[in-house]
């Protein structure tokens, strides 16, 4: 079923349901950057109890809240208590450069670099302090939220996490997706020419904005016909993928090595629910057994799903539906860890104003200017962008 459910969960239409509307809070970073925070909730943001469990999202490749994989959770998970949900708030943390957040640096995001979600879970802090925060990240955002949790451990903002189709080492998933004719030239070109497009709708930015320490390859960006990851990991995502030092590194393949995420389960001190698909095309390497030091980690793996997919038929009013089973277990975790968890207080952050920037006074890289908000309407996938990975 791998092909199968795959290319549904790029190819299929998903416009007409869970429809979820969005504040989006915009982020100043201390580096120059920007980043989103696209809040929901079973009301207006200013109606919602400061103290309701805030679930944060982090989406996938190229993606942002407006993905299916996205709104098929927040649209249980964040539904009122009178129509059977938790009615928590949900805020999904939009890459910079993505899905309408302005690039105003050179700088992008990458599966390893972590500050920019450290930066949203710190402003979350301060303006929720008696939320509790729980985890969600899918492929990409995957990767990100376990290598948070492994740096983070016992000092972590959330208190739980959730990995779905998390691609953990990067460089074996790499040349396991790179070994093979069909998924070569299908899902890596696929992926590939998803960030090419996106990487030339800042070429601007990156032209004027670049610097020694951060410079993508602009000609090779802008002679790039069909690439695959790997061709935009070597031009793109090695030199611009966060901040230096560590980046930019030598090659893709340093940067993989450096930005996988397996490595850093045995650290995890919160609950940590991560689900892969055994069919799933793009990660075939998963972190199974998982070790014993890994203590607070749980690895369920299925035997279908594909990435990200997870759906199933329903008979409803006579009409065949598809929909993801994956939501009722995800769910399942984000209310009993949301609500039932004895979880430590969060330790208080010894913070400065300088500049008109909200920092902290021991990581003053770690800090944030409100930009401004405005509503964001999700109910299908951006246009030319590869939904779902």
């Amino acid at each position: 079923m791998e092909l199968t459910w795959t290319r549904y969960c790029v190819l299929g239409d998903f416009s007409n349901g869970d429809k979820v509307v969005y504040e989006r809070q915009l982020l100043a970073l201390p580096d120059g950057g920007t980043i989103g925070l696209d809040f929901t909730g079973p009301t207006t943001q200013e109606n919602i109890d400061p103290g309701t469990t805030i679930v944060v999202v982090m989406h996938g490749l190229t993606g942002g809240s407006y993905e299916s994989y996205v709104r098929s959770i927040l649209s249980v998970i964040c539904a009122a208590r009178e129509r059977g949900g938790p009615g928590y708030r949900g805020v999904v943390v939009t890459f910079r450069g993505c899905a309408g957040v302005e690039l105003t640096t050179a700088q992008m995001y990458s599966g390893g670099y972590t500050d920019d979600l450290r930066t949203a879970l710190f402003y979350l802090s301060m303006k929720y302090p008696r939320a509790r925060l729980v985890g969600l990240g899918f492929s990409l955002g995957a990767n990100v939220l376990t290598r948070y949790l492994g740096e983070e451990g016992a000092n972590s903002k959330l208190i739980s996490g959730c990995a779905l189709g998390c691609p953990w080492d990067l460089e074996k998933n790499s040349i396991q997706l790179e070994g093979g004719w069909f998924h070569r030239n299908v899902y890596s070109r696929a992926m590939g020419k998803s960030l090419l497009r996106l990487s030339l709708s800042h070429m601007d930015t990156f032209i004027k904005k670049s610097t020694v320490d951060c410079r993508p390859d602009i000609k090779g960006l802008l002679k790039a016909k069909n690439p695959r990851l790997t061709d935009m990991n070597d031009m793109l995502t090695c030199r611009v993928g966060g901040s230096s030092p560590p980046f930019p590194f030598p090659s893709s393949t340093a940067y993989r090595k450096w930005a996988s995420s397996h490595n850093h389960i045995q650290t995890i001190r919160v609950p940590f629910l991560a689900i892969n698909a055994l069919d799933d095309p793009v990660i075939s390497d998963i972190p199974v057994p998982v070790p014993e030091e890994a203590s607070h980690t749980i690895i369920v793996t299925t035997p279908g799903g594909g990435h990200l997919g997870w759906f199933q038929r329903q008979e409803q009013a006579g009409f065949l539906h598809v929909e993801r089973w994956s939501k009722a277990p995800v769910c399942e975790w984000l209310r009993a860890t949301g609500d039932e968890l004895v979880a430590e207080p969060r330790k208080k952050d010894l913070v400065e104003v300088v500049d008109g920037f909200t920092r902290l006074v021991d990581t003053p890289k770690i800090g944030y200017r409100e930009k401004g908000t405005f509503k964001v309407v999700a109910d299908a996938g951006a246009a030319g962008v590869i939904a779902g990975l």
